[in-house]
């Protein structure tokens, strides 16, 4: 029963996730692209009726699930929902073959943005609407949208919830876990819903609107115009944009706290505290740089709080080719590819938290060089913080860039140049899109070869689930689990 549990929380993830594409149906239908239509409704249709028999057959049941299971849940739901979204892709034509359909649908979901496509203004609205889309359902996260709208997950629902979401740290706001998805998910509609009224306002038609509210919150990056941002050449676009990708690489718990009035909370956060000083200093660092190469203040600060704010939340938004900058101011973009945005975000990334915990642990080292006999911990939020953490963290960080390292290597063998291949794999792991070399912010990956496509799709996808969640599959002791549930089967 165990395999019925796990296919069961898979098909109606997928369940719920195919009722979103309702949003481009009615694109379709608004827009007259009648012929696209089957290719939405006809794998919705599937999807929900068999995540309705798995529901309505399990609905007795009391789900129970392996701190084992909960990888492997988590794991196969998200390539399950990236199969699901690739269908519409496909069938309609979009695409040359099935597997640019799915890179593009790996790139949406894990909120990646690095399109396949040369041409997205030639490709009917409603596709357009629904890569933005799949930004927006994978910024929040699936797992988290399933408990939600459905407390169907039970005793597993905080372990699945944990085992998708951003950061080292996991935690609720709230007692019950359905309620916490709730109110982060509440509170990422009402933003969406802000910053589609702001572009509205700002001068974009409605479906360019939504859409890029879609790619903005869920720090995507996808764009119905081929020159991304750039294409509206309106500082009133940047500068919306630009706060409200600030606004989601921030944790959206402390945004809860804001509400709740827990003041306190926001105040000591230590993570939130970097990650605007970091912004900050860079900022104020390339509009310095920059400063000759726009010729005014005020042109600067524009482009590179957009460009700087698009990089550090992972959202790959373009308005302004970075890669045609002096570079000594290429180097702090290049900076930012390492640091990602809070835990807890929808932004990628190695995330800061992670980054100040390593920064306190080495002084904290140097520190027991000077003192040998002392004692030192690190702070987090005024609090002090587990030792635990910094050995997490350590070991994330050996990881990340193990794989990395692989990643570019693979690269490498297709005939990419080392640079493209080294910024191409820290872009495709920390979920930020463009890179350098052949893969900057004016190029696209769909000259790249299929072997690379498949290794990329699966480097974004154990970007966003925090590595592990897949990289664990390749243990012999995760393994030999399977092979003792199959035996007692």
């Amino acid at each position: 029963m165990i395999i019925f549990d796990i296919a069961r929380i898979i098909f109606i993830v997928i369940a719920i996730v195919s009722l979103f594409t309702i949003i481009p149906i009615i694109t379709a239908l608004s827009c007259g692209e009648y012929w696209v239509l089957p290719n939405f409704i006809i794998p919705m249709l599937f999807a929900v009726l068999i995540g309705f028999i798995f529901y309505v057959f399990g609905k007795k049941r009391t789900l129970s699930l392996s701190t084992r299971s909960v990888f492997f849940v988590v794991s196969f739901s998200w390539i399950g929902i990236c199969f699901y979204g690739s269908l519409p892709l496909f069938f309609s034509g979009s695409t040359k073959s099935y597997l640019d359909a799915f890179f593009e649908s790996v790139s949406g979901f894990t909120t990646t943005g690095g399109t396949i496509f040369s041409d997205v203004e030639s490709l009917p609205r409603s596709i357009n609407l629904w890569r933005c889309e799949m930004h927006w359902l994978g910024g929040m996260g699936v797992i988290a949208l399933t408990t939600a709208l459905l407390p169907l997950l039970g005793i597993g629902g905080f372990q699945l919830i944990k085992a998708e979401s951003t950061g080292p740290e996991k935690g609720k706001i709230t007692p019950k876990i359905a309620n916490t998805a709730k109110n982060l998910w509440l509170i990422y509609v009402i933003f969406t819903f802000m910053n589609f009224v702001l572009l509205l306002v700002c001068g974009m038609d409605v479906i360019d609107s939504l859409s890029h509210a879609f790619s903005t919150l869920g720090t995507g990056g996808f764009s119905t115009k081929n020159s991304s941002i750039a294409y509206y050449n309106s500082s009133a676009v940047d500068t919306v944009c630009t706060i409200f990708m600030l606004l989601a690489g921030v944790n959206f718990s402390l945004y809860f706290y804001l509400i709740s009035r827990k003041y306190e909370e926001i105040k000591k956060n230590s993570e939130l505290k970097l990650y605007l000083g970091i912004v900050t200093v860079v900022i104020a660092i390339l509009v310095l740089c920059l400063f000759g190469f726009y010729g005014s203040f005020g042109k600067s600060l524009r482009y590179v709080a957009f460009q700087v704010a698009s990089i550090v939340s992972t959202t790959g938004f373009m308005t302004s080719d970075y890669t045609l900058w002096p570079s000594y101011a290429q180097f702090f973009i290049f900076i930012l590819f390492f640091i990602g945005g809070c835990s807890g975000s929808t932004a990628g990334g190695f995330k800061v938290v992670r980054w100040l915990v390593l920064g306190k642990q080495a002084k904290n080292e140097m520190l027991r060089m000077l003192h040998p006999h002392g004692v030192f911990n690190i702070s987090l939020n005024g609090k002090a913080g587990r030792k635990d953490l910094v050995f997490n963290v350590s070991a994330f960080m050996f990881v990340y860039i193990i794989l990395a390292l692989i990643t570019t290597f693979i690269g490498t063998l297709s005939g990419i140049d080392i640079y493209t291949s080294f910024t191409a794999a820290f872009s495709m792991i920390g979920n930020i899109g463009p890179a350098f070399g052949e893969l900057g912010p004016t190029a696209n990956y769909g000259f790249l070869s299929d072997g690379v496509k498949i290794w990329y799709s699966f480097a974004m996808i154990a970007g966003r689930l925090e590595l592990y969640n897949m990289i664990i599959f390749f243990l012999f002791d995760y393994l030999m689990y399977f092979c003792v549930i199959k035996k007692n089967k």
